[in-house]
């Protein structure tokens, strides 16, 4: 079978991310890497100082964008606009409107995007979603995310574009968007009924800090969404619990890795607790690190053995929520 060939644009903790797992994968081929940052020794491929200069170059299959966020639309549609799949890192954009763009790119030049949202990989999101698809919980009542980080002043101190309204977006964007993301997942999409964004603890960026949302879904369940990256030295919570009129749930640990709690009528969730698969950059952790389900969900699509995992439409979405989200809370 013919390796799937990828490129990759942006070389830092989320770009090594997904070099390690191409570089892993018995089906996948890393052919080159663009960044302005030098080329690390572990990397045996082509290496560029810009996405063109790639893309001229190089033949190649897909191009994962891991860019800051702002860069996202701009060489997703470099990729796109050159005839190659593309597979963006959250955000998919900054914007419902570039997001429309990228979108339109990848329909006009036939070519697939993916939009990484690892998170749908973790087992007990898995589980949740089975129990909701089969409607074993009944009406839904109240949802409840908290989501309680540390980012510090060095992490901030890294990139300049961390922190940054305009390159970084905020929290929603940056931290959190996985957890939008599992909320439109789990419940489809939801009406922003009122918020409220602080800074607290971060007077050196020009975004917030800390949220409290009031949401409601489409089903009429009420939802609260409640983050911050002042949780105290580090990471506490990543959570997402479950009201409704079967059953009580909640998926927590830090990064939604375990199921914390369950009653549900005439069922139960296999026992689940994952306590070592966070996202470790050093200074501090993210996300569960699902990045090699998400190469091979990219593999087996190209190849027609499955269906995207996250699809670009379900990318604008959660982009779409976030801005009604920011709307509402500013």
């Amino acid at each position: 079978m013919k390796k799937v060939r990828f490129g990759i644009v942006g070389y830092g903790n989320i770009g090594s991310r997904h070099a390690h797992h191409i570089l892993e994968n018995p089906n996948a081929e890393l052919v080159a890497v663009a960044s302005l940052q030098e080329k690390p020794d572990e990397l045996n491929c082509t290496y560029y100082q810009s996405v063109e200069a790639m893309l001229d170059a190089e033949d190649m299959d897909v191009l994962n964008v891991c860019t800051p966020n702002y860069l996202h639309c701009e060489h997703t549609l470099a990729g796109l606009n050159k005839g190659v799949n593309v597979v963006c890192e959250k955000p998919m954009s900054l914007s419902a409107a570039e997001s429309d763009k990228m979108i339109a790119a990848a329909e006009n030049n036939n070519q697939k995007l993916f939009v990484v949202k690892q998170n749908r990989h973790n087992p007990p999101v898995a589980e949740v979603k089975k129990l909701l698809m089969s409607q074993s919980l009944g009406k839904v009542y109240v949802v409840n995310i908290n989501c309680f980080w540390n980012r510090n002043k060095n992490y901030y101190a890294q990139s300049d574009w961390r922190g940054s309204k305009d390159k970084d977006g905020g929290c929603l964007y940056t931290q959190f968007s996985h957890f939008v993301d599992i909320l439109y997942y789990l419940f489809g999409d939801v009406n922003v009924l009122s918020g409220k964004i602080k800074n607290f603890s971060h007077p050196y960026i020009n975004t917030e800090d800390s949220g409290v949302f009031l949401l409601e879904t489409k089903e009429g369940a009420l939802v609260n969404f409640n983050y911050s990256t002042a949780s105290y030295e580090r990471n506490m919570e990543g959570a997402i619990s479950i009201l409704a009129e079967h059953g009580t749930v909640k998926i927590g640990g830090q990064y939604l890795n375990t199921i914390e709690y369950q009653k549900i009528k005439d069922h139960t969730i296999p026992e689940i607790n994952i306590s070592a698969k966070a996202n470790d950059y050093g200074l501090y952790q993210g996300s569960m690190s699902n990045h090699d389900l998400m190469i091979q969900n990219v593999i087996d699509h190209l190849e027609g053995k499955a269906a995207m995992m996250t699809n670009a439409q379900e990318g604008k979405e959660v982009v779409s929520i976030i801005e009604r989200m920011y709307a509402a809370g500013s």
